[in-house]
């Protein structure tokens, strides 16, 4: 019995030379990949999100937001406001436009609920078909991204109502009706041209004007009612 086994032990190490050249170089990095999803990190990083306090979360969101309103107040061509959506900030800045705008000389009603539902119908009704007018002339981005980039670029024109109502407490003239006018004609802007660094190059080179244009209207409608409010 004992005769046998170097013969056999010599025969492994012939075998196994050639098996660990040719299989065990090639199963290592396969199974590194295949065990690191079900590794420690991931199941760490997913425990401490789901179980995080509602505080943290909130605060998260927040600064998302407000990185969000910076990149609209510093346009520049690139892809941080498209990265990661949402509707959460246009959803903001839309209400506080038409709480803003309602009571207007133009209501029939003295609670300006048509002037809301006006307001916020043209924000969202525009952003939707400059949107799909986006993705029929070829468009790159998704549908929630255009209208976060829409929505979010509403920023400007929103701090242009706010100007106009502390200027129309002054005073109603000629002066303060310039003052407004140029206020506006600034934060319109700015919008379209905050709305296009981030959109333009979404677009094909030789539809590009056809994208603009729609954007152009859409923040200019927006302005002349900004640029028409006078309180009741």
């Amino acid at each position: 019995g004992k005769g046998r086994a170097p013969p056999a032990l010599s025969a492994r190490p012939a075998q196994f030379p050639g098996l660990a050249d040719v299989s065990v170089p090639q199963d290592i990095p396969v199974e590194g990949e295949i065990t690191v999803p079900v590794g420690s990190p991931s199941p760490d990083e997913d425990f401490s999100t789901l179980d995080e306090p509602v505080r943290d979360t909130i605060m998260r969101d927040l600064k998302a937001v407000g990185k969000k309103f910076v990149h609209v107040l510093y346009p520049r061509k690139s892809s941080a406001l498209l990265r990661d959506w949402d509707l959460w900030g246009p959803l903001v800045l839309c209400v506080s436009l038409a709480l803003m705008l309602q009571g207007g000389s133009a209501d029939s009603k003295d609670d300006g609920g048509p002037q809301f539902a006006e307001v916020f119908v043209i924000i969202w009704f525009g952003a939707v078909v400059i949107t799909l007018n986006s993705k029929l002339l070829g468009g790159t981005i998704s549908f929630f991204q255009s209208l976060c980039v829409l929505g979010y670029c509403v920023l400007p024109l929103t701090v242009a109502m706010l100007l106009c109502r502390l200027v129309l407490l002054l005073g109603s003239g000629t002066g303060a009706f310039v003052l407004r006018l140029l206020v506006v004609l600034a934060m319109f802007a700015w919008s379209t041209l905050a709305s296009t660094a981030f959109l333009a190059d979404s677009q094909p080179p030789s539809r590009r004007a056809l994208a603009v244009y729609p954007i152009f209207l859409f923040y200019f409608v927006i302005s002349w009612m900004i640029l028409t409010f006078t309180p009741q």
